[in-house]
């Protein structure tokens, strides 16, 4: 049985993507790094979010010396599942043909993206 998670703000989902893009596990001050590319944060606000994942459980936290070391618990592809089945059953009353047509009629989705969700669902009738 899958675990059920939250939904994660953009603040905290921004320190999970950098966990699934790096090696874990990660420092405060290597997130920090990271993060600080894109937008600078302060230490103390990384780790009031480093906090907020631990207590729902999208981390593990090792101390080792002074140093504590962040692990995800929850892989992006479980996220991933999670967050879009969420979007396509609030939003599109679980239409998979709705949520295609919204990207289309937004212009959002070019010949390309037609074939290659074509291919797609050939391959998932196939099996």
């Amino acid at each position: 049985m899958k675990k059920a998670f939250s939904h994660l703000p953009d603040s905290e989902l921004d320190i999970m993507l950098v966990l699934w893009s790096n090696e874990p596990p990660m420092s405060r001050l290597e997130i920090e790094q990271i993060i600080n590319q894109k937008k600078p944060l302060a230490s103390t606000t990384i780790l009031t979010l480093l906090s907020r994942l631990e207590k729902k459980q999208f981390v593990s936290v090792k101390k080792e010396g002074k140093v504590n070391f962040y692990t995800p618990l929850i892989s992006r592809e479980e996220y991933q599942q999670n967050e879009s089945k969420s979007i396509l059953e609030k939003l599109y009353g679980n239409s998979l043909k709705k949520f295609v047509a919204a990207l289309y009629q937004g212009k959002q989705m070019d010949q390309e993206d037609i074939r290659e969700l074509s291919e797609f669902l050939d391959e998932i009738e196939k099996e």
